[in-house]
């Protein structure tokens, strides 16, 4: 009934990059366990409350990774559209009393049993899917706004509008931030990419000074000793615990700064944690496996056999990588506070099941040889000069 697969003729995954999406699993662990635990202990009397629900959340991570990384990529394609119809559905779920949470004044989630999740990280897997799959489908096409570049547009704005209204900000900039940059890889007419960037910039801070914390963080960002025990409070002790670190670090689970001043570390700020207990050393070899891994998924995207791979895989990883580095610079004082969580790290079954899907996808496209290369389309030139 089955046609058996011959695996000794199928491309071989790429061994560095998959090392890469392991080893930042694993010190995510590591570093949540550590960062949590007093906290968990003291709120939930369960040291392992946070640990065991991730857990459990990269235990259903990693077999997604499994799936993602097998799965014919042409047959994601067919169900793009109900993937779409879902995610709009799930982000509208959030508004609805009884299935939606309200988290500190923010309906970002919705309750499934026990567990909860947050439809906005489904969409940063879900509209690159979307964007690679229409702007492939289209790129005959893309030079007519109406027909080839409206309907992602619409698409687009669609979910900035649904996430912005959960009263998160940042994560609803992010995704349009991404978009894009697959918009400009695709090959969209530089006009169309100008008018977009000159109206989307000036709506993004009039919707930044909306709201009062939104105001309130950005004049900390700019004038840190404004008001130190308020919006600057988490940033400011962010940074005395990553100095605190020195060179080498305090070891694994020795960090204190980290419990005794700055707030839900284990969350968007899990960083400090690592920061302070790895050291310099530690920052900075985790800054070049993030480079080994970004330096891989993009040569897998240049190797790979089809536009709709390149835009797919060029757009997961900038997604993660860029991500991190947000992350990161929130964390450092480098940029305002932001709820944008650290891929791999951050507490939230949702983040971590959502990056190893894309690390999954990522190492799917790895496999394609460039003599599978389809024929030379201009857009692929746009792509890569």
């Amino acid at each position: 009934m089955f046609e058996a697969v011959d695996t000794s003729t199928m491309p071989r995954r790429d061994p560095i990059l998959i090392a890469c999406v392991f080893l930042l699993t694993g010190l995510g662990l590591v570093t949540l366990f550590s960062s949590s635990y007093a906290y968990a202990d003291r709120f939930f009397n369960n040291g392992m409350y946070f640990i065991s629900r991730q857990g459990i959340y990269c235990a259903v991570g990693i077999l997604l990774y499994i799936v993602a990384s097998r799965i014919n990529l042409e047959t994601i394609r067919k169900f793009i559209k109900p993937f779409i119809i879902v995610s709009l559905i799930l982000c509208v779920l959030t508004f609805i009393p009884g299935i939606g949470v309200v988290r500190n004044g923010a309906s970002r989630w919705i309750r499934l049993g026990v567990f909860t999740y947050q439809p906005s990280e489904m969409v940063k897997l879900i509209l690159p899917l979307y964007l690679a799959h229409i702007l492939d489908k289209k790129k005959d096409m893309l030079a007519v706004f109406s027909s080839g570049v409206l309907p992602p547009v619409l698409v687009t704005a669609s979910f900035f509008i649904l996430i912005y209204l959960q009263n998160n900000f940042s994560t609803a900039v992010f995704i349009v931030v991404n978009a894009l940059v697959i918009f400009f890889l695709a090959g969209i007419r530089l006009r169309y990419f100008i008018a977009a960037t000159f109206i989307f910039m000036p709506l993004s801070v009039l919707l930044l000074l909306s709201k009062e914390h939104r105001v309130r963080r950005l004049i900390s960002y700019i004038q840190p000793n404004w008001e130190p025990q308020g919006a600057g409070y988490q940033v400011k002790n962010s940074l005395l615990a990553i100095s605190s670190g020195g060179f080498f670090g305090k070891g694994i689970g020795q960090g204190t700064r980290k419990i005794s001043s700055v707030p839900e570390v284990h969350s968007d700020f899990i960083f400090t944690a690592f920061s302070e207990e790895m050291g310099f050393l530690g920052v900075m070899l985790f800054m070049a496996l993030l480079a080994v891994f970004a330096v891989h998924g993009y040569r897998a995207a240049q190797n790979s056999g089809s536009v709709y791979r390149k835009l797919l895989c060029v757009s997961l990883v900038t997604t993660i990588v860029s991500q991190t580095l947000l992350n990161i610079a929130v964390v450092s004082g480098s940029l305002p506070a932001t709820g944008i969580p650290l891929p791999f790290f951050s507490a939230g079954g949702s983040s971590l099941m959502t990056t190893l899907i894309s690390a999954g996808l990522i190492v799917n496209i790895s496999r394609a040889r460039t003599d599978e290369a389809s024929r030379y389309s201009p857009l692929e030139e746009n792509i890569y000069g």
